[in-house]
């Protein structure tokens, strides 16, 4: 399993996914997110076809924290089923990993 994950989540505008990415840098659970704008989003939710702006974050942490990050997620999200989806990172920048390692080490 790869060490390091970008973890996607979008959110309904930047304000909400800039509180949550606070949340989450804050607390040590993430070392970056990038917040993406002029995202359009289509799906279908509750029989519905839905076609919305959204926002995309991309969340640099540690697989370790992976369920952490969900969680923590989960709960500060305004959506029912909050889109959080974890993409293993196999390769990058030693030293960025470095960095995202000093700063989302999970209490071992």
């Amino acid at each position: 399993m790869a060490e390091h994950q970008a973890v996607l989540m979008t959110a309904p505008s930047a304000e909400v996914a800039a509180d949550i990415a606070r949340a989450l840098v804050g607390e040590g659970l993430a070392a970056c997110v990038n917040i993406v704008p002029g995202v359009r989003s289509i799906y279908r939710w509750k029989g519905e076809v839905c076609d919305d702006a959204e926002v995309l974050c991309v969340i640099k942490t540690r697989a370790e924290r992976f369920e952490e990050v969900r969680a923590r997620v989960v709960a500060l999200h305004p959506y029912e089923v909050p889109e959080v989806v974890a993409v293993p990172l196999v390769a990058g920048n030693a030293a960025y990993l470095a960095w995202v390692d000093s700063l989302c080490r999970s209490g071992e």
